[in-house]
């Protein structure tokens, strides 16, 4: 059996590369795809999916989401991703339009059409929390979240904070309060499982999917001469392989003001919360199975 997705994206380099293998792989079917403000500003996040979508062909609809956070200002990534969001490669001009739904309408309609549909957000959660304080109907459609955000060892944007989490500290608190099933890929395993620099340099050499990703990659300002994280590719992997996580059930919190706004706060003793849990956070993960299993799903496509 397939598992029924929906990426909720803000493409970006890594989201690139997640929907690449979430497109590719026959265990999943992506049945639409969202846009949200966050490496860049949502406009280009849009055309940067449909770029995607159309260089392997496929009938995938998009459909463009939030252009700012709830309530915080607005900071994109383009120091990291570039102007563009997905610099080094050239698509053409021709890939296509989003649908006229806005995002949170798409992701409504295609939810409710579907039984256990898996959410799988690698951008800011603005979208998803718009979508349940409309329509909190969703949430008992949903199989799980498996949302790229957070960290319980430090942060890429403060100390405290990761980028996701950060961009929109209140969506995130919304979808964490939400009850929904929720697992955790956060920094604390994507700054483990970095692509090396012998991954990468093969990585050109497999086919055009490879090509394009290397172009991708090597104009990537993260990272360092240990290698490059992929950060919302582990979501695809944990999708494919839980197997190579280790875990912990525990209740997030997110602060969402002060210095440490953006930070998820674990209850790592269940000494608060009656005990009770609201996420599987992933802590750790086989960085060397992570680099084989990349290589071989890029090597597949045709």
């Amino acid at each position: 059996m397939t598992t029924k997705i929906i990426m909720d994206t803000d493409p970006g380099i890594d989201d690139a590369a997640a929907l690449t293998m979430a497109i590719n792989n026959p265990a999943l079917d992506l049945k639409l795809v969202t846009t949200v403000a966050g490496n860049v500003t949502v406009d280009k996040t849009t055309a940067n999916a449909l770029k995607i979508v159309h260089f392997f062909g496929k009938d995938i609809p998009v459909a463009a989401g939030a252009e700012q956070p709830l309530i915080k200002p607005f900071e994109d990534a383009a120091r990291i991703h570039g102007e563009s969001g997905m610099p080094g490669y050239d698509f053409g001009d021709d890939y296509g339009e989003p649908i006229k739904k806005t995002a949170v309408e798409a992701l409504h309609d295609a939810i409710m059409a579907e039984d256990e549909v898996v959410l799988v957000p690698t951008g800011s959660y603005t979208n998803i929390a718009l979508l349940f304080s409309e329509y909190p109907e969703v949430k008992s459609h949903i199989k799980q979240i498996v949302a790229m955000g957070g960290s319980f060892s430090g942060g890429n944007m403060t100390s405290a904070a990761e980028f996701n989490v950060f961009t929109d500290p209140d969506a995130a608190k919304i979808m964490y309060n939400a009850g929904v099933p929720i697992v955790t890929v956060g920094l604390d395993v994507t700054l483990k499982a970095l692509l090396t620099a012998d991954t990468i340099e093969k990585l050109g050499k497999l086919n055009k999917a490879g090509e394009m990703l290397h172009g991708l990659i090597t104009h990537y300002n993260d990272g360092s001469d240990e290698g490059r994280p992929m950060h919302d590719v582990n979501t695809i992997f944990y999708l494919l392989h839980p197997e190579a996580f280790t875990t912990k059930d525990m209740w997030v919190d997110v602060q969402t003001d002060g210095p440490a706004i953006g930070a998820t706060v674990g209850d790592v003793r269940a000494a608060y919360h009656d005990g009770k849990t609201n996420a599987k956070v992933c802590l750790d993960i086989d960085a060397d199975y992570f680099n084989k299993w990349f290589l071989e799903e890029v090597g597949k496509i045709k």
